[in-house]
């Protein structure tokens, strides 16, 4: 998987605007009357590094008979700063400057929606669906209408609806409208709400605990909870945010399905569909909040809960960075072990914050695992 910036969009340009990039400080070259570089860049980061003449005289120009007889080092996802817009997609779709959308790339059209062996750049994963394309394509639901109100009244089996609810669509302009009403606000949440609202219920029942227990024994259960926390967390993630082919066959479950974890595998980069709504917690965490309560002493389960608490928050701003933030080396490879189970193989690797459980159970995403089977076309 490539080292990319997934917060970096790679976008589309206009043939006006790459031609503007025409001086030698500001010059910008194409490669297949497609793929845009940035050659003033590589000369300002790479001064000891010759770039020929012909190249500087080609800015705001296509430069592929050149690469037929001499390489460029700058011909680098490095220095891929976008694409070439089409006739037909700078009428369609450039009037919008915030809309990413999907482009023909140097191998081939990008598909979000097929599972891959091997996962893409990750820039590919800001780069929107085309809606209109995905519609004819696949038959499924339309992005440019509310998406709730299709849930409910479309004509499709379980099995074509498993199947195309998991296979990701890119939005590109903020999130996809759900009511498309007055509602929509209450579909939404931002990360940052989950430590502020959760943070201060953590510090209490600990707090609470530990003022009747040895600080060590506090310590030692809080931890014990966090652990607890990740076998609960993968549990939850598999049977039943996965608890797909046993969806009864009617649109009402279709649509439970779809709020309770369906849309986020759908739209799996949107920024406020990424962490657990607070009301839809409360709803979850209630019979383990009681469990914990009846089957513990009193300040265990104080000092416990805190700590399932705590693990809960990092899950979920855990799978918040995995999906919008570049994350330091160490935890590279717990975010592709996610981004997989999104666009290589959904039925396997449920863990978000790690992966134990998926080695202790036989459901880890490694190399050798297949690619999801596409049930329909």
């Amino acid at each position: 998987m490539a080292e990319s910036n997934p917060s970096k969009t790679l976008e589309l340009f206009s043939s006006e605007k790459f031609q503007s990039h025409n001086t030698e400080d500001d010059c910008w070259v194409s490669v297949k009357d497609r793929l845009i570089y940035d050659v003033s860049k590589f000369v300002q980061e790479n001064k000891d590094v010759p770039v020929e003449d012909a190249v500087l005289k080609r800015a705001g120009k296509d430069i592929s008979d050149l690469l037929e007889t001499k390489s460029f080092k700058f011909v680098d996802d490095k220095y891929l700063v976008g694409y070439l817009a089409n006739s037909t997609e700078e009428a369609r779709l450039l009037t919008n400057k915030d809309h990413k959308v999907e482009v023909n790339l140097k191998d081939g059209t990008y598909d979000s929606t097929v599972f891959v062996k091997e996962l893409p750049s990750e820039e590919h994963f800001t780069i929107s669906t085309d809606y209109k394309k995905d519609f004819v394509d696949h038959h499924f639901l339309d992005l440019e209408k509310p998406l709730l109100m299709q849930m409910l009244t479309g004509n499709f089996t379980r099995e074509f609806y498993i199947d195309q609810i998991h296979r990701p669509r890119h939005y590109g302009k903020g999130s996809a409208k759900l009511f498309g009403n007055w509602l929509e606000p209450i579909s939404l949440t931002p990360w940052w709400l989950i430590p502020i609202i959760w943070g201060p219920v953590v510090v209490y029942h600990f707090y609470v605990g530990a003022q009747h227990m040895h600080p060590l024994s506090a310590v030692f259960f809080y931890f014990l909870g966090i652990f607890v926390w990740t076998f609960i967390e993968y549990c939850l993630h598999r049977f039943l945010f996965h608890l797909d082919d046993w969806v009864p066959q009617h649109n009402f479950f279709y649509t439970i399905h779809f709020l309770l974890h369906g849309v986020h595998h759908y739209l799996p980069m949107d920024q406020y569909r990424l962490v657990v709504p607070p009301a839809l917690f409360v709803v979850l965490c209630t019979p383990f909040y009681k469990a914990v309560f009846a089957l513990l002493p009193l300040y265990v389960a104080y000092v416990g809960f805190a700590g399932g608490l705590t693990g809960y928050i990092i899950y979920d701003l855990t799978h918040y960075f995995i999906h919008h933030v570049k994350l330091p080396r160490v935890f590279r490879k717990i975010k592709k072990h996610h981004l997989e189970h999104h666009y290589k193989n959904y039925q396997l690797g449920f863990g978000v914050s790690n992966y134990f459980w998926d080695l202790v159970f036989g459901t880890y995403l490694g190399p050798d695992s297949p690619a999801s089977i596409m049930r329909t076309k």
